[in-house]
């Protein structure tokens, strides 16, 4: 860009104030230096004021540099110079803009297109001066000048070409070439002015070919790909199309299309396609046919020991890598051998076939039931305990059990099945399977038609976990469960504003069981479903009840297991349950450990963030025991983080911890979290906890877990009241 000097009368004047100086208030010349235009006052054919802009246009580095300098020394030669004088001052003197578009000549000599405006100050006295605003036209008059260059050459190559050649604006032909109209089906110059709608099969195809054609326009960029044209006769036609815009800074000067007709290549590639994927097909399923010879056994369908092999490798690795459990059942039945003997091979390959369908029901979907054969079958159990594995034996013995309906026999047959535990009872298929082996005869010696485990310690274990799980059953409807209420304090103001509900279970025979051995069970049977659904239903009913006893508004915490948080009706279950009770969705606090929220972060910020969206409050609960990321947590609409007993017991003592539980207050508030620490029993640990920062409490210190009417007294004791 450039600025324009007039030749002016000079007149003895006060100078004119700077650029600077006009700057200082709002006006046209600081409207016009905010758009990027090139702006200088000129005085008797000197440069008295200009702005940065204009200095880099002319090559120099600041406005100083230009000041006092002629004006002639920015033209591309003297003519234009002089010829601008002559015809810039009749126009300004009648107090109009002059513009005009010129060459100008930079500091190192380089000339470029501007589009250059003056304006007298005053045009009653040219002597004040003048100013010009210069615009950089040089990259506009480049493509103009290619644009004429191109047009002078392409009916030349139109009339040579073997590719249809379209021109549009706006959507209209304004000219093609013969190759293009012979492609449709047109003759010569029928297809001037008329809308590129002719060679679509309809207005919807045509729209579409608009959009997906045009937008690259928009970007800058050109369009091409594949598309379908109709022929002036109705017949399709398959074409290559490539297309750009004349010029991307002026669409409406029209775009160009190449056309090529590619309807036999296509075709013949559709053929080819469709001969290697026969080909393909016959060679995947004779290779489907071979793999399953090699991995399933015939009989049955069921995966053999080297499919069985194959698996087991592959989830001992995962179960050592995530620290999980896994266990493998061996599987034989009792006196088989009399039924094959007795009814022949027919009616006891039946038999096997039935039950390998009644052993695939009872499992889940990542286990695995193979038959190694004869009458003994393995079963892989990824992801299982002791307790989940004797759930199991006890489901395949009442499968079994079923009498099996062979031509016109009724048969009954029993199982005698060993369980071993992984990495307890072997570190690999070979030692389990020897294990579960054992156990499986050890259940024959003791009577047949039950199940075993590998060691009197597990077996003694899993008897009790069996008595638990039965009596669990029956522990909602006979009022065996019960909450108490753990109350958390806020250290700033010392209110209670919640408490945190706890699951109890008093059974008339065990006494009372700890949340540590009944949980777990409740997990792996899926019990804890409809127990989690109790909790909350009586923590909403208890925090109505002391809503109408007068209580302050509480917030109840209720923990949640991983098995309910994978539950994707989760956030519906608390809102209908909190509707139920007449209560507000942050009435309820949902708190779930970091495990859980691990172990698909990607569900559970979809869980979470409808929780949140609903308006219950979200914690995460012993946080620093498990292994969230901070990548992950900072996604999770959670609210609140609680400090983990096992860290705040030994603030008193352990430099570690405190650091730790310092750096946990400050992690959470930089995130926008409040913090709750657990198992306060000490003044010194709250006072540390205090000072810290952190927000809530609640522990031993302050109260332990309280019957619901203990926990109203509490309450009351320890309002103030208004």
């Amino acid at each position: 860009m450039s600025a324009t000097i007039l030749p002016l009368r000079p007149t003895a004047r006060a100078p004119l104030p700077s650029l600077a100086a006009a700057e200082e208030a709002p006006g046209p010349l600081r409207m016009l230096e905010q758009a990027g235009l090139g702006i200088a006052l000129i005085q008797q054919r000197r440069i008295t004021s200009c702005n940065q802009y204009f200095a880099e246009l002319y090559g120099f580095d600041e406005p100083a540099q230009v000041l006092g300098s002629f004006t002639r020394d920015l033209y591309a030669n003297a003519d234009d110079f002089n010829a601008l004088g002559a015809m810039s001052y009749p126009v300004m003197a009648e107090g109009r803009p002059f513009k005009i578009e010129l060459p100008q000549r930079r500091r190192n000599g380089q000339t470029f297109w501007a589009r250059l405006t003056g304006t007298l100050l005053d045009p009653a006295d040219a002597a004040r001066g003048s100013v010009w605003i210069i615009d950089d036209i040089d990259a506009r008059k480049s493509a103009e000048a290619t644009l004429a260059s191109v047009r002078e050459q392409h009916h030349l190559i139109l009339d040579n070409v073997l590719v249809g050649v379209c021109f549009l604006r706006e959507r209209t032909v304004t000219q093609c070439n013969r190759a293009f109209e012979q492609l449709l089906g047109w003759e010569p110059g029928e297809l001037s002015g008329r809308s590129s709608r002719e060679w679509y099969g309809s207005d919807a195809e045509w729209q579409a070919a608009g959009q997906r054609c045009y937008a690259p326009f928009r970007q800058g960029g050109a369009f091409e790909g594949e598309m379908v044209l109709r022929h002036r006769d109705g017949h399709a036609i398959e074409c290559e199309i490539r297309a750009k815009a004349l010029d991307a800074a002026q669409p409406e000067l029209g775009s160009i299309w190449i056309t090529l007709d590619i309807t036999a290549r296509k075709a013949a590639e559709r053929a080819l396609r469709e001969t290697q994927a026969d080909l393909e097909r016959q060679v995947q399923e004779r290779t489907e046919a071979l793999n399953r010879l090699a991995h399933y056994d015939v009989l049955t369908g069921l995966p053999n020991r080297a499919l069985l092999e194959e698996r087991a490798q592959q989830a001992l690795a995962a179960a050592r890598r995530q620290g999980q459990p896994l266990a493998v059942v061996f599987l034989d039945l009792d006196h088989f051998k009399t039924v094959n003997d007795g009814l022949g091979h027919r009616v006891g390959d039946a038999v096997l076939r039935e039950l390998a369908e009644r052993l695939r029901g009872v499992v889940r979907a990542q286990d695995t039931v193979s038959r190694l054969g004869g009458d003994e079958f393995v079963l892989l159990l990824p992801q299982t305990d002791a307790a989940g594995a004797a759930e199991l034996a006890s489901k395949v013995l009442a499968a079994a059990q079923v009498p099996f309906h062979v031509e016109a026999h009724e048969l009954t047959v029993t199982p005698s099945i060993g369980i071993a535990l992984a990495p307890r009872d072997g570190a690999d298929l070979d030692a389990l399977q020897r294990a579960a082996d054992t156990a499986m005869y050890r259940a024959k010696a003791e009577g047949r038609n039950t199940w075993r485990f590998y060691t009197a310690e597990l077996q003694a274990q899993s008897d009790r976990t069996l008595l638990l799980s039965n009596a669990l059953r029956r522990a909602i409807e006979r009022n065996q469960l019960s909450l108490a209420y753990q109350p958390q304090m806020d250290l700033a103001s010392g209110r209670i504003v919640g408490a945190e509900a706890l699951l109890r279970w008093q059974h008339a025979d065990f006494g009372n069981v700890s949340p540590a051995e009944f949980i777990p069970i409740a997990e792996s049977t899926g019990l804890i479903l409809p127990i989690g659904e109790w909790v909350l239903r009586e923590t909403a009913r208890q925090l109505a009840a002391w809503d109408r006893e007068g209580l302050p508004p509480l917030t109840v915490a209720v923990n949640v297991s991983s098995v309910q948080f994978r539950q994707a009706d989760l956030p519906a279950l608390v809102r209908r349950v909190l509707d139920g009770a007449g209560l507000g969705m942050d009435r309820l606090e949902v708190e779930l450990t970091e495990g859980a929220a691990m172990q698909d972060p990607q569900a559970a910020i979809a869980i979470m963030n409808t929780l949140y969206e609903n308006g219950t409050e979200l914690a995460i609960d012993d946080f620093g025991t498990g292994y969230s990321s901070l990548a992950s947590l900072k996604n999770f609409p959670v609210g609140k983080l609680k400090i983990d007993r096992s860290f705040v017991r030994d603030i008193g003592r352990g430099v570690c911890d405190r650091a730790i539980v310092e750096a946990i207050i400050r992690m959470a508030a930089s995130l926008g979290m409040r913090t709750v620490a657990e198992g306060v029993e000490t003044e010194e640990q709250l006072a540390f906890l205090r000072e810290r920062g952190c927000n809530a409490m609640q522990g031993y210190l302050l109260a332990r877990p309280l019957p619901a009417a203990d926990f109203a007294r509490f309450v009351r004791e320890r309002t103030v009241p208004p």
